[in-house]
């Protein structure tokens, strides 16, 4: 056991590194992990060797899987069902065009120019696609856009967004068989059941020191994890919707998502992001770094192209439509899961990988940059509660569960 508590002392060394940079830098802790399992796989393979860090560890592998898991269906908790009933049309609208646009256009992008084969090309498009919720997240509670209409409605966006990317993700690389009806029909059971039987079983058993809620939570989401691998489906597709149909009651319970956070992020999502991160070759990014510049370029002109016209249909002012068109265009967790997904299951190779991965880095930090310093609407800024000397405190990138309650 000395090599695996050495091995798990070097993991969690390094994402106590990436948090302290993340927090120096003031930039997303999700993509500080990347950075920093880029770096370490880098420095520590050729110092030592490639196999130092144990990435195949089936341990290691577990905690970064499980981490993917519990942080989807966080990200799913977090909707307000409120708001999305008000606003429905308008989030519904934006999200839509924010998935289907740079989807398609990054897709016939990677498969008619870069000349990349047809399933890596719809993989780039799924991955491409996504919309960051803990960047957007974050710019939400930095300025105070989370306490109004319109910050609300940007993050239901985000998460129609996500939930095409999920799904898109799910039905293009699973094949349709007698499995995929079992773990559809079982979904739907358990969608429609879970959000009655929740609140009545916490109830019932909860506000107790063994943590019932935590082990029932996991459970369903581990069960339905396995279901849908079984199914030769993806596990963070059952994790999301679970999250979306308990976000009018887990979502509300803070204390329980607050709890739920301290594991994810504390032990779990470590595991992933850095693990992610050593995926990438450094060495493919420099001697091509032509797909990364490309897919960036596509990426946000697509989205500027989709989603900016509906901005304007519900009448938003230009500067507030640019932002929320900026906003719509980062990306980071699902982008990443995605193109770890491809990696693993063979439908993309490394240097594809690393293309992917590192434009989803640049769009979880470029957007940002340009909405805040350009865009930045401070006509909808809360004015009783928002003081000019608190803006910019807080970091642009912070993963949202870091501020979150």
């Amino acid at each position: 056991m000395t090599s695996v508590w050495a091995l798990a002392a070097l993991w969690l060394g390094l994402a106590l590194i990436a948090s302290l940079l993340s927090i120096w830098l003031r930039i997303s802790t999700a993509l500080s992990e990347i950075v920093v399992g880029t770096i370490a796989q880098l420095i520590i393979g050729a110092m030592i060797g490639q196999t130092v860090l144990g990435t195949d560890e089936s341990w290691i592998k577990f905690l970064s899987g499980i981490g993917a898991i519990v942080l989807t269906f966080l990200a799913g908790a977090e909707l307000d069902p409120a708001v999305f009933r008000l606003k429905w049309k308008e989030a519904a609208a934006v999200g839509l065009a924010s998935f289907f646009f740079p989807f398609l256009g990054c897709a016939a992008a990677a498969h008619f120019i870069l000349g990349w084969q047809i399933m890596p090309s719809w993989l780039a498009g799924v991955a491409m696609s996504t919309t960051s919720v803990a960047v957007v997240y974050a710019v939400m509670l930095e300025f105070g856009f989370n306490r109004t209409e319109y910050g609300k409605t940007v993050l239901a966006a985000c998460f129609v967004t996500d939930l095409g990317t999920v799904v898109a993700l799910g039905l293009i690389f699973a094949p349709f068989t007698i499995r995929t009806v079992v773990f559809l029909v079982v979904g739907v059971v358990v969608f429609i059941v879970l959000p009655w039987l929740t609140p009545r079983f916490f109830r019932l058993y909860g506000n107790r020191p063994s943590e019932l809620e935590t082990k029932f939570l996991l459970l369903c989401l581990l069960g339905m994890g396995a279901l849908a691998g079984w199914a030769d489906s993806e596990a963070v597709l059952p994790a999301y919707l679970i999250g979306m149909v308990l976000a009018g009651t887990v979502g509300k319970d803070h204390a329980l998502i607050r709890r739920l956070r301290t594991l994810t992020f504390g032990l779990l999502t470590p595991f992933y992001f850095i693990r992610a991160g050593s995926f990438v070759s450094i060495p493919s990014l420099i001697a091509a770094p032509a797909a990364f510049l490309f897919f960036l370029v596509i990426k946000i002109a697509t989205k500027i192209v989709g989603v900016y016209p509906v901005t304007k249909v519900f009448a938003a002012p230009d500067r507030e439509a640019m932002y929320t068109t900026l906003l719509m265009s980062t990306g980071l967790t699902f982008g990443t899961i995605s193109s770890l997904f491809g990696l693993s299951h063979g439908i993309i190779d490394q240097k594809q990988y690393s293309a992917l991965v590192a434009t989803v880095i640049g769009s979880a930090v470029i957007p940002t940059l340009i909405a805040n310093a350009f865009y930045l609407p401070r006509h909808l800024l809360p004015r009783l509660e928002t003081k000019e000397t608190d803006i910019g405190k807080q970091p642009i990138g912070v993963i949202a569960s870091d501020q979150a309650e």
